[in-house]
Parts: C-alpha cells; structure tokens; sequence
C-alpha cells in the first residue's frame, strides 16, 4: 500500500478505467458518446455502492440487446404528459439508465417547486439497481422513491403456477444528519435474479428457499433457474406489494405488466417497454426542513443502541457504511470477481474493443 491507495492488480479496476471500457463497449454498438459515458458512469456507481449484481454484471445483457435490435443505441428522450407536480416519460427504447437518469432528475427539480415530483417512465430498459436514483433525493435533503416492472417474469401470482410476475424492485430514500443517508433497495422476490446468475456465473450454489421447482420442492442449482420460480418475500404479502408496484409502474405509465413483460435477456430483439417510476419529497412542503434529517438521526440512533440478540451483529440501518466504503473504493479500485473480469476480457475480444 502506499499513501493509503492499494496497488492495481489484476481483477482490482481502477474506476475510471471500468468507466471507460464500459463507454468503450457501448459505443461500439452505436451509443452516442456522451450517453454511453453517463450509462458507464451509472453503471460503475453501481459496483461502487456494492450492487455488483446490477452494475457492470449486466454489460454482457445490454451489448447484446443492442446488437439484436432490442434496445435502441439513439433514443430520443420525451416528456409526453406533464402537470407541476408529475410527469410522463417515453424512453424511446433506449439504455434504460438514460430514462430514469432523466426521471430522477425532473423528479427533483418538481419536488423543490411544489413538494413533490413523481414522475413515470414507459419505453424503458433495465436501469441497474434503484438505488441510483433514489440516493441523490437524500444527498440533497429530499425523501426519494422509485420501482420498476421487472426485466422478465420469474414468478406466478401467489396459489398459481403461470409465470406473470417479475421481481419488481423498489426502493427508499430519506436523508440523514451524519455521513449516510437512508437508502433502501429491494426486490419483492426473496432473492433478486440478478445474484442467481451471479451465483451461476461463479459456479457456486443457491441456498434453498430462493427458488422453487414446478414440483414445489427447493430448487438450488442457478443453472437450472428456468424450471422453477422465485418465491415472493412474505408470501401473499410480497405477491400483493409486486402487484401494487405493477399497477403504479407498469400500467399507470402505459407499460408492460403481467404477460405483456418481455424476457429482456431471453430475447435481444423485440422491445420491452418496461416501466419504471421516481419519487421525490421536499420535507420543507411539512415545515420540516433540515429538522427532518436531525430527527431521523436520533431516532436511528436509538435503534443502533439497542443491545443485540445473542449472536446477531449491532444493529444497523439500511445505507449505514455506504459512504464510507464508496469513498474507499473510488480510491482502491473495484475488486471484479474472476469470472466477471474473465466475462469483460471475453466481451473485449466479441466486441473488439481494448480490453481494461
């Protein structure tokens, strides 16, 4: 080590660097430059906050979407309805970050005019983790929320057996006196897909109650995740909370729910419109203001005081270490894991591009 930096090795990226092979393998298939350099960025920040399964992961899902004509590498972005306070966005088919970037954003700007922005996303794509747009509301002393239809459909509604339903995240931010904000990001699925195929592309098992097979018995091994389904969190209570996600993502927004969602890795051709939406709240529109933020730090405080359970860790709140440990890695680098860095060596040659 020196000056408290960690030497690059060879599955260690230096983040500019993955930024930039990501832009690299992007424009390759067609992305504008200054859209594969915010979609890298994102992509990136991803891995940075931990969310390995949704970031650079997924390169391979989008280059061949945009090879096979499913995603449109040039979209042009609209704002088809709009009122102060929530608007309408059409994706045109494009890299799904560019759409809710854009989402957030107005969101945002909505929310600091009149208390609230709520704005929908139709024509999108897969967008990586939610959290990417719901923690820059608490950065900026606003309450955030966002959910998505998902990319494909892994379970059937509860007590049947077709599959119409995806794991349809969705996600929270508050922000916080002190160094991280609250953010909270979950699918409704016991387990997201996103970490069954990484189990699968590290060749390493599931733990059983993840998935089950079409005979009800637990499914364990990753590479035979189509012949089963993900279970829903809380039984009938996550079935009812995806549905709710649906109807607020997918069909309030124009978009595809139930048997209309397309297997956006399955199939590479034809277009998802997958919905998505972002929230964001001004807690001064409640006469809060900055009190928000010290009250919930208090309040947190109480819960990591509470003396834990025999053999549990001290409690902690969703986003605790985050900033801390994201700071560390923009200095370090990323520590891609062998299969993933063996898959972007893999993607360089397919794509012709310089490898990292």
């Amino acid at each position: 080590m020196k000056n408290g930096l960690v030497p690059m090795t060879d599955n260690v990226i230096a983040v500019d660097a993955l930024r930039g092979f990501v832009a690299r393998a992007l424009t390759a298939q067609g992305v504008p430059l200054s859209d594969a350099a915010q979609v890298a960025a994102l992509m990136v920040e991803a891995d940075v906050y931990g969310y390995n399964t949704h970031g650079v992961f997924r390169l391979r899902q989008y280059l061949a979407r945009l090879k096979g004509g499913g995603c449109n590498p040039t979209p042009t972005l609209s704002v088809v309805q709009e009122t102060v306070a929530t608007g309408l966005i059409d994706g045109d088919n494009g890299l799904g970050h560019l759409a809710m970037a854009a989402a957030r954003d107005l969101a945002m700007e909505k929310a600091r005019k009149v208390g609230i922005g709520w704005v929908g996303v139709r024509g999108g794509n897969h967008a990586g983790p939610l959290a990417l747009y719901v923690r820059p509301q608490a950065e900026a002393g606003l309450l955030g929320m966002a959910a998505a239809v998902g990319s494909a459909n892994h379970v059937p509604p509860y007590g049947g057996s077709d599959l119409l339903i995806g794991t349809n995240p969705i996600a929270f931010s508050a922000p916080v006196d002190g160094p991280d904000p609250f953010v909270f990001d979950m699918a409704t699925t016991v387990a997201a897909m996103g970490k069954i195929k990484t189990l699968l592309q590290q060749g390493e098992p599931m733990p059983e109650g993840w998935m089950v097979g079409k005979d009800g018995k637990p499914l364990t091994d990753p590479s035979r995740k189509s012949e089963g389904f993900l279970l829903p969190i809380g039984g009938p209570k996550g079935f009812g909370l995806s549905v709710a996600i649906g109807l607020l993502a997918g069909v309030l927004n124009g978009a595809a729910f139930g048997s209309d969602v397309v297997d956006f890795t399955a199939d590479t051709t034809s277009q998802t419109n997958t919905g998505q939406f972002v929230m964001a709240l001004d807690p001064n529109a409640f006469g809060l203001g900055d009190d928000f933020g010290q009250e919930v730090a208090r309040i947190f405080a109480e819960m990591r005081a509470s003396p834990p359970l025999s053999g549990h860790d001290p409690v902690r709140l969703p986003g605790d270490g985050k900033t801390l440990s994201a700071a560390a890695i923009r200095s370090n680098g990323i520590a891609l894991k062998p299969a993933l860095r063996y898959d972007l060596d893999l993607l360089a040659a397919e794509y012709d591009i310089a490898k990292l």
